[in-house]
């Protein structure tokens, strides 16, 4: 194996590009099996491998480690040997049968007569994309894709074979359906199918369910005809808490979801990392309570959240909320934010609508004890993980306080919030900025974009200013998927970019032309639709030292400028 090439992602994510399949699979399993210092995600692709760090420092050591490995032999993946039993009745088979050459029963003699390895995850939790022996069945996907796809389902797409783990849009050809579960939190291990599993299709006339094997031993399936089962999801409901107390929610407001700092490390089975938007006021919110930087605090957009407290809690707001009115059997008062105050038992706490940004964070001393999916409590809104969205009538428990959750000190705001002014966002050159002609990125950063109003925790979808021209791609063809940094810049056909956030899919086959620093990302997530944006191309090596330490403010190095003529 040759020694990648190397492409910056941001300031410290590498995107590494390998000569074949058969190079990416070998060296994901070196960096699985053995970790770089520092490493917190590795996911492989169909030609690159990412890789983030937690540091600059480490991102910056890697490529030297990475040369060193030179021809060394990687360890064999570990994988298990799965049979998945087939009904080939999909409504693409004859199709597939035309483009290969093959007709519809050489499609399933082709499919069932070899061996399938699973190279990499992505696109979806459970969806891992199936090597063949040989490309006999390489096909185009779809030139419209499907609005719906249902889960089970068998496709063909390039070189890959793979199963559709939950009903969602596509564009793969299909060729046939199966029960089996690929994605099942009530499994000690979700994904049926982990990259350098081995896998073996089988032609049934009618759908069984698989049963997954122990290592090393084909799984074989029952002669039962079960109905469907879609994927599913251990209930997130609230867990039981010590404390006795809780938060009741009374009104949800336009949209608030539970949220700590995610589940990162899990890209390989297609799940994002997700967690607060702003994590710069979800970690100021906890600090302010005595909680730790990753309790689970409710995030909320605009005002209009409202909830009442059973029991006495102490609780803080961080983020775009300056404000909060109480009311209860006490009378009537103002709770300041980004300083701890006390919510007696039964009083009601209303928040207001901000002046400025979009996202507000409220924690609760001893933090939100709702069971966790995965190692996180947040709920991931475009996979559907973790905790429904809150609704009227929720009770949500509260965790233990001990002597150790010490209630801090009134703090400045830790994120800028964007107000009537342009918000100015630092950038690093994109691991696909030679996918732009010369000036492109030039362009990006002389220009005045706005934060459209289809914008979510997923991306924010950035709108162009009256005649002023989208970005243009100098290369044509489809750009293999590949594993994306949060604060990446991503351009679709449109020309229009996609600013990246929290939930953002795992791997996208659209150029990033550039990446939004990470000290820049929480005033990112608070730009409401309407928000000016402008972005400033700098050397990571001259912004300020990491700032990953838990228990130090997050800086908010991005700036508000007031309007330019």
């Amino acid at each position: 194996m040759s020694s990648p090439a190397v492409r910056w992602a941001g300031p410290r994510t590498l995107l590494l590009e390998l000569a074949d399949l058969d190079d990416v699979v070998a060296l994901h399993a070196r960096l699985a099996h053995t970790p770089l210092p520092g490493q917190i995600e590795v996911l492989a692709a169909a030609e690159t491998i990412m890789l983030a760090f937690d540091s600059r420092a480490h991102a910056l050591a890697a490529p030297a480690t990475l040369d060193e490995f030179g021809s060394s032999a990687a360890p064999a993946p570990e994988g298990r040997e799965i049979t998945l039993d087939v009904v080939y009745d999909g409504e693409d088979l004859d199709e597939v049968g035309r483009l290969t050459g093959l007709g519809a029963d050489g499609v399933v003699a082709a499919h069932t007569g070899q061996v399938w390895t699973a190279a990499f995850g992505g696109f979806a939790p459970g969806f891992a994309y199936l090597h063949g022996e040989d490309e006999s069945l390489a096909v185009p996907r779809r030139d419209t894709p499907r609005t719906a796809v249902p889960a089970g389902s068998v496709g063909l797409a390039g070189p890959f074979s793979a199963v559709y783990p939950a009903r969602s849009p596509g564009g793969w050809q299909l060729i046939g359906r199966t029960t089996a579960r690929m994605w099942d939190l009530g499994r000690e291990r979700p994904a049926l199918v982990r990259p350098g599993d081995i896998v073996h299709y089988r032609a049934v006339r009618d759908a069984v369910e698989v049963q997954p094997a122990e290592s090393g031993t084909p799984a074989t399936a029952p002669l039962t005809v079960p109905p469907p089962a879609p994927a599913t999801q251990p209930a997130a409901g609230p867990a039981p808490a010590a404390s006795g107390t809780a938060l009741t929610v009374i009104s949800p407001g336009l949209q608030s979801l539970i949220q700590d700092l995610g589940r990162p490390g899990l890209g390989d089975l297609g799940v994002p990392a997700s967690g607060a938007a702003d994590a710069a006021s979800a970690r100021q919110a906890n600090r302010l309570v005595g909680n730790g930087p990753g309790d689970a605090v409710i995030e909320t957009l605009l005002g209009g959240l409202q909830v009442r407290a059973v029991g006495a809690l102490v609780l803080a707001l961080a983020g775009s909320a300056e404000s909060a009115s109480i009311s209860g059997p006490h009378g009537e008062r103002t709770a300041t934010a980004r300083a701890p105050f006390a919510l007696h038992d039964g009083e009601t706490l209303t928040l207001d609508s901000p002046g400025t940004g979009l996202r507000s964070f409220l924690a609760v001393r001893g933090g939100l004890a709702v069971a966790p999916v995965l190692g996180s409590r947040s709920t991931d809104t475009l996979s559907g993980l973790g905790p429904a969205p809150l609704a009227a009538g929720v009770s949500l428990p509260i965790g233990p306080a001990g002597h150790g959750h010490i209630v801090g000190n009134p703090e400045p705001a830790a994120t800028d919030t964007p107000g009537e002014g342009t918000l100015t966002l630092r950038v690093t050159p994109g691991p696909r900025a030679d996918w732009f002609d010369e000036g492109a990125l030039d362009a990006l950063c002389g220009a005045s974009w706005t934060a459209g109003t289809q914008s979510n925790r997923i991306g924010v979808r950035l709108e162009a200013g009256d005649g002023q021209a989208p970005l243009r791609r100098t290369r044509t063809g489809e750009l293999a998927s590949e594993g994306t940094a949060t604060g990446s810049l991503q351009v679709p056909p449109s020309g229009l970019p996609v600013l990246f956030l929290a939930d953002h899919p795992v791997t996208g086959g659209y150029p990033v032309i550039a990446v939004v620093v990470p000290e820049d990302l929480p005033a990112a997530a608070q730009a409401a639709p309407g928000t000016a944006l402008r972005f400033r191309v700098v050397d990571p090596d001259t912004l300020e030292a990491d700032t990953l330490d838990a228990a130090a403010p997050a800086p908010a190095p991005a700036t508000t400028e007031g309007t330019r003529p």
